[in-house]
Formats: structure tokens, sequence, C-alpha cells
């Protein structure tokens, strides 16, 4: 107990703050091939490219503990290209949506028809057409795009940013947000719960009390002595808490493990379950509007392929092949220390998109969730950290356990010869 709390004297406390397990973060995009025909209709045909993979590396800054028996910290995140991991380089073009353009037609749909004919205007002027080709690079890291000034010139607000556009762009050299959790030094239950983030004891995007909550941790470390339930951690990537479920029991590496894995509920409409009522606006089950948390945008996030989504999203487009063994997110958690030993965490990040009166650019798109890109987080314990982990807990409670054993098979001789001595002595 003293070494999973939150201690600078505690065995656990150095791999919380400078995370030793080697995260990797692997994208797949989807690249569109038939451009021309989606403007005139057509379904769109989908082909993955990648992965581009990325070392990511984290640690904590600004730690500070508090009276309250909590902490709080920055946590920072460095990503560096693999090439030698990656099937392609950043430097590759792609055809994808171009999703300033195809975002705000739709954010602006509701908006008066002048203001949309001097979109389109604007749009012709700039030579902006509905699908780009660009680099992985400039996708995922920013590029420069007048239409962000002519957007921001025609509707101020709309888009709350200047400069260059990425999809990553604010997922480099930054940090997720304040963080303060508990320390566990008086109850260690509530060791790694989040007691705030950013100061918010929950959050305002959402419809509902019960959907804005800030629940579980922050996603790196569990309470120890976990029940084979679920588990929960806070996202800010995903705006929301997400609860995993237990799926099995199992080892990595020798060291016993509980898989959790996200519930098909997860990304569920309200129709299909209820208490997601207040993650609407929805639209089918298996995507998760996200709109509120990301500039008013017509985004969507998603497990990958719409794996666990209603059939008919993969249906609307061509080149999907949603499986659990690719597609599906786990956590392999030890249940002692609450520390995960393995995991992949995996998002597809999808765009609506569709025909809007008064867009010229915008063609005869017909309405469809239109996929991005996908994304995996992915760590597992190794090396140093992973023997030490097998010694202290499983190879010398083994040993004990056997020692225990010897010493209870030689002590069973003795109680009886002493007992056949006191027998004889009387």
């Amino acid at each position: 107990l003293q070494n999973v709390r939150i201690n600078p004297s505690s065995i656990s406390f150095q791999m919380w703050k400078d995370i030793p397990v080697p995260f990797y973060l692997s994208v797949h995009f989807f690249e569109v091939l038939n451009p021309k025909q989606v403007l005139q209709g057509a379904k769109p045909v989908l082909s993955q490219r990648g992965p581009y993979v990325y070392r990511e590396y984290r640690y904590k800054t600004n730690i500070t503990f508090h009276d309250n028996d909590t902490v709080s910290y920055l946590e920072y995140r460095n990503l560096y290209f693999q090439p030698h991991l990656s099937s392609g380089s950043e430097d590759e073009y792609v055809v994808v949506p171009n999703i300033l353009m195809l975002g705000a037609a739709v954010m602006m749909e509701k908006l008066p028809n002048v203001l949309k004919i001097l979109l389109s205007g604007a749009l012709a002027g700039l030579k902006q057409e509905a699908f780009m080709n660009r680099t992985v690079g400039e996708i995922m890291w920013g590029y420069e795009d007048p239409l962000i000034d002519t957007i921001n010139m025609l509707v101020p607000g709309l888009i709350p940013f200047k400069g260059k556009f990425g999809l990553f762009a604010d997922f480099n050299n930054s940090n997720s947000g304040l963080f303060t959790v508990n320390t566990g030094m008086k109850n260690i239950s509530e060791v790694h719960m989040v007691d705030s983030w950013n100061g918010l004891k929950k959050v305002n995007y959402w419809r509902s009390s019960q959907c804005n909550m800030i629940n579980g941790t922050a996603g790196e470390m569990w309470p120890p002595f976990m029940s084979p339930t679920s588990l929960e951690f806070y996202s800010p990537d995903a705006c929301r808490s997400m609860t995993l479920v237990y799926e099995q029991s199992g080892t990595f590496e020798g060291v016993p493990t509980y898989r959790f894995v996200a519930p098909k509920t997860l990304f569920a409409n309200g129709t299909d379950y209820p208490p997601n009522e207040g993650f609407c606006p929805c639209m089918q089950s298996g995507i998760q509007n996200v709109s509120t948390c990301r500039l008013n945008a017509p985004m969507f996030i998603s497990h990958p392929h719409f794996y666990n989504a209603d059939p008919s999203l993969v249906d609307a487009v061509e080149g999907l092949h949603p499986s659990k063994d690719q597609h599906g997110l786990f956590l392999d958690v030890h249940p002692m220390t609450g520390i995960p030993m393995n995991c992949s965490i995996k998002l597809q990040l999808n765009l609506y998109i569709k025909q809007v009166s008064g867009i010229i650019q915008t063609g005869k798109i017909k309405p469809v969730v239109l996929p991005l890109l996908w994304f995996a987080e992915s760590g597992s314990i190794e090396g140093s950290v992973l023997r030490q982990f097998y010694n202290n807990l499983v190879l010398l409670p083994s040993v004990l356990d056997y020692v225990q054993y010897i010493f209870l098979g030689l002590s069973v001789p003795l109680i009886i010869s002493a007992a056949v001595l006191m027998a004889m002595s009387k």
C-alpha cells in the first residue's frame, strides 16, 4: 500500500512522474479514391494509408501537493516520427476532405443565404475545393490556409484560431490540462482518482449532469486490489469520462492481469442506450457527436472502421473492414497494484459532410459520416521495469508461498513428535 500511493518516497512515484513505458502513436489515414464522383453524389471509396508511427514521451511538470491529500500536475507529450516503424513518410500525399471548407459549410448551413453566397464566392476566388491533396505532415501538424482568414472575416468567431490548421497541431509539445488527483495517503481506494480537471469538478460540454461528470482516474493508474467489474477514466481528447468493462483474466509476460474493453454502449446513441442521451444530438449508434468540444465543427468520434457501430455507417462508404482484433481497444491491468501492463487505446475521427445549398463547392455530396483517420496509443511495460515487476509481484510471492508450505510440511512431524513425547511423559 505504501508503494502505490503518490508519494515521493514510494516505489511507484518515479514511474508515475516520468512514465518509463515506451508509448507509440500510430495514425492511419483514409484516402478518398473517388473525390470527383463523391461530388456528384456517389458513395465514397476509401483506402487506408499508414500506419505513420510516432514515439511518444510523457512527463509531468508543476507537481504540487495540497493539504487535502491531492496533487496537481501538467503532463506533456512529445512526439517523434519513427520511419522504421511506419508504412510511408510524412512527405507522402493523401487525398482527404477539405476539413476546413466542408466543416465550415455545414456549420453555416442555417445562416443567411447572403453569407453562404459570400463564402462560396470567396472559396472560388481562393480556388478551394471539397477535397485536397496534402502531405501527411501537413494534415498532422498544420498548413497555411488563406481560408482561415476569410472565414474569420465573414463570420467572426466561427473558428476561434488563426494561422495554421492541423488535426494534431495541439497534440505535440502540449499538455492535456491541469489534473488534480488523490494521492491515496489517507484512503488508498481513492489513489489516482481525479479530483478536478482545469479546476473543474465537471465539464459543461454535454446536456446532462451524468455525461458532464469527471469520473475515474486520469487513465494512467488505478487504485489497487481491483475487482473484475469495470474501470473509469477521464479523457480530455474525447471530452468525457469513459467506462471500460472486464472481459477476462490473463497474464502479460507472466504477470497476472485483468483485461478491460469498451462495452458496445460506449458510443451508443440515446435511443439504444438512454444514459447517453446527454451526448446528443445523436445519429446512428457507434458514433459520438463531439462538436460541442471541437469548435462546433461537425466532428464525430468512434471506434476504428466503425467497429461496434450501426452497420449503416459501414455500408455508407466502401473500404471499411471492422474487426475486434484490429480495431477494439483494451487495457491489461495488474489487479493488485492497479498499474497497466499493456494497453492499446484506439479512436477514429470522422467528419459529417453534405451538400449545402448556396455553397456550390459542396456539389451534390450525399450526407455521410466520413472517416478521416484513426489512431492508436499503445504501450507495454518491458525491460528492467518488467523484470522488477515480475520479481516483486510474481516470483517473490511464489517463493514465499513455497517456503511457507515447506515449513508447514516440516512442522507437522515436529508437532506430532512433541505430542507423542508429552503423552509419554505423562
